[in-house]
């Protein structure tokens, strides 16, 4: 399939393809590799996010606005999904020694042993993405992404 020119009309009234509907699309293609893992571990997309996100920080914890940024959680949703994910034994929450007013979001061994579990099978899918993409091409995808993201930073 050969790939619609970047100016191609959607519409009579737009000059260039929707970027933010097709980021869109490929996101949900994308998770639909992921989605079935996550299921059969009883986790919702935004629960991994959140483990691999702390699961990453090498003090493994972060404040819950840190997280929110990071995982693209806005702070009213990502409060229930804490309140949650402590609740079932995947975090805890603490105030920070050297400031009581911080409170600190940190994995449980249960979540860390999930990460263990879950990691291999997710690493497979990225495999199975390379060798469809070749490295190459991922890692193109990598640098396209990164250098929007860099883009919508400055603006």
């Amino acid at each position: 399939m050969r790939p619609r020119p970047l100016s191609t009309p959607m519409n009579r009234t737009l000059d260039h393809r929707n970027l933010a509907m097709l980021l869109l699309e490929a996101r949900e293609t994308l998770m639909g590799l992921f989605r079935p893992i996550l299921k059969e571990f009883a986790l919702t997309e935004q629960q991994w996010r959140i483990i691999r996100v702390l699961d990453g920080e090498p003090a493994h914890a972060l404040e819950a606005g840190q997280i929110a940024r990071r995982c693209c959680i806005l702070s009213p949703s990502l409060t229930g999904v804490l309140e949650r994910m402590e609740r079932d034994g995947l975090i805890t929450r603490t105030r920070a020694q050297e400031d009581q007013r911080r409170l600190l979001v940190s994995l449980t061994p249960q979540s860390r042993k999930l990460v263990t579990e879950i990691g291999p099978r997710i690493d497979e899918q990225y495999r199975q993405l390379e060798s469809r993409f070749g490295q190459d091409g991922l890692e193109d995808i990598y640098r396209a992404l990164d250098r929007l993201i860099e883009l919508g930073g400055n603006a």
